[in-house]
């Protein structure tokens, strides 16, 4: 299935993230992209925000690519990276700074939804696409489900949580405790049958 983005800055970054994330991550943020919109839709989303919501779905989990694999948390690898690639176009600064802020606090419960459409939208696009079905508004679902069928799972929890554990091996740093990433990383030292923190 042929996805379209809202805008040629988004098309770009579709094409920029399929070159550098995992193919079951790509395939997650394609779906969180979808589940977002949908999402924000009936809010009026539109225009140059609809098509912001959309780098910072794509660019939501960029992190966990090796061309972005710093040393900060991959939530804020990933945001930096989208901060550079958008430097790239003559966007409103405010804008930049709230894909940031969508991409960097997407892990964060409590916090993303307090900070703007953007950082809520991508949230509830990402909990949405890992089960929280009660965030979808009702509406087209035939088209939506139709979408989502189009980009398989291809076992990305295991995927995800694999590529942020082994970073974290490497540099603790990138997972502090209390955070999604150190919890993952506590899961991975349990060992097996610990909460994968999904």
């Amino acid at each position: 299935m042929r996805i379209t983005f809202p805008g040629a800055v988004a098309d770009a970054a579709y094409a920029h993230v399929s070159e550098v994330l995992a193919p079951p991550v790509l395939q997650h943020s394609v779906r969180v992209w979808l589940l977002a919109d949908h999402i924000g839709r009936p809010q009026g989303v539109d225009g140059l925000e609809r098509e912001a919501l959309a780098v910072a779905c794509l660019f939501h989990d960029a992190g966990t690519a090796d061309v972005y694999d710093g040393p900060q948390r991959f939530e804020v690898e990933g945001a930096d990276a989208a901060r550079a690639f958008l430097a790239e176009h003559d966007w409103p600064r405010p804008l930049v700074q709230s894909v940031w802020e969508a991409i960097a606090l997407h892990t964060s419960p409590g916090i993303a939804e307090r900070m703007g459409h953007l950082p809520r939208l991508v949230r509830e696009g990402v909990l949405a696409d890992f089960g929280r079905t009660d965030l979808i508004p009702p509406g087209d679902e035939e088209s939506l489900t139709e979408a989502l069928a189009a980009f398989p799972r291809m076992d990305v929890e295991t995927v995800l949580s694999d590529a942020v554990v082994a970073q974290a091996l490497r540099q603790p740093e990138k997972a502090p405790p209390s955070s999604w990433p150190g919890g993952l990383l506590a899961a991975y030292r349990a060992g097996p049958g610990a909460d994968p923190a999904f």
